[in-house]
Order: structure tokens, then sequence, then C-alpha cells
């Protein structure tokens, strides 16, 4: 089914629509609930709880062209897992080893990340501390700059960018380690 017939269906209430909508989906969108949150019950919840949201708001999507249901669609699947998050108050800085300031790891080289399974990097992802995962998902899977990130999670600018900082070297540290075994 197009997706501007898939739309029109879910707009008017149409299960098969819906039910197409969730079987094209429920992967991609869990994959995203898995990257702010890192626990695949509570990812299974939000994901759950997305597709209510995003039911529910047919009436407000326009079509603008292939690809904007999906991009909706996963809009709204990042939105209910920030306020997840935000609502357990887990997005606060985090502080590292007693306070002191973390040493600066250079970033590995990129052919040195392809050598990692791609498993075994979103595993690094999602044991970075929430705030961490949230700032870094924001900024390098979805592109957003430091001013609307700090925005969305209610934290200054600042924060945002130090807690990117941290989260890139926590992965270098872990991408590194990993290269050493294996």
């Amino acid at each position: 089914m197009e997706e501007r017939i898939l739309a029109e269906g879910c707009r008017k209430g149409d299960n098969a629509a819906r039910k197409e909508l969730y079987d094209r989906y429920a992967g991609r969108l869990l994959a995203i609930c898995m990257r702010y949150v890192g626990e695949r019950a509570t990812a299974e919840d939000l994901l759950h709880d997305a597709f209510l949201k995003i039911y529910g708001a047919f009436d407000r999507f326009s079509y603008r062209g292939a690809g904007s249901l999906r991009a909706w669609i996963e809009r709204i699947t990042v939105n209910v897992a920030l306020e997840w998050l935000r609502n357990r108050n887990r997005l606060g800085v985090v502080e590292l080893d007693e306070g002191r300031a973390a040493g600066t790891i250079a970033d590995p080289d990129p052919a040195e990340v392809a050598r990692v399974p791609h498993d075994v990097l979103l595993r690094f992802v999602g044991e970075l501390p929430d705030g961490y995962r949230a700032v870094f998902n924001l900024y390098c899977i979805e592109g957003l700059p430091h001013r609307e990130i700090a925005q969305m999670l209610g934290i200054n600018e600042k924060s945002s960018s130090s807690q990117l900082f941290r989260a890139r070297n926590i992965l270098a540290r872990r991408i590194k380690d990993y290269l050493k075994t294996h």
C-alpha cells in the first residue's frame, strides 16, 4: 500500500491500514525505542505507547511526499521515548568518577569502528547513562543541534554539549577495549 493511501486509511480508523502501518514500521520504531531506553521490555512498552499516540494523531498528519509518513511516526516515537525519560528524571547530568573530569580519548578511526559488529555498537550505546544516550542519539542519529536538544530535554545547551562529549569518550574507550580483545 502506498504511503499516502496508508496514512489516509489510518486517519479513517481502518484496521487493515493500522495493521499494515504496524507491520511495516514496528521493527524500526522498536529499534528507536531501544536506542533511547536501552531495555527491551521498556522499549516494547514505549513502542505500544507510540503507536497509540500515532493512531490518535493522524488528523494532524499532512502528507509531504515519499518518506514523510515514516519521518512523522519516527519523530513521535522519539518524543514518546524522551517523555518517558523526562518523566522519570533520567536525563540529568551524570557525575563521573567522583566528580573528576573525564580524560579525552581520541575518536577511533572509522575503519576500526567498522570492525566492531553492529549489535555490539548498539549495545555500547544502550549501556550509556540515560542522559548521555539521549543526547548522543539526538545529535549523532537525529542530527539535531545542541540548542534544539537542550530545549527538548529541558537542559542547557552546555549540558547537551558536555553530555555528548562524555558519551563519545565512553564509546571510544569501549570500542578501543573491544578491538584489543577481538
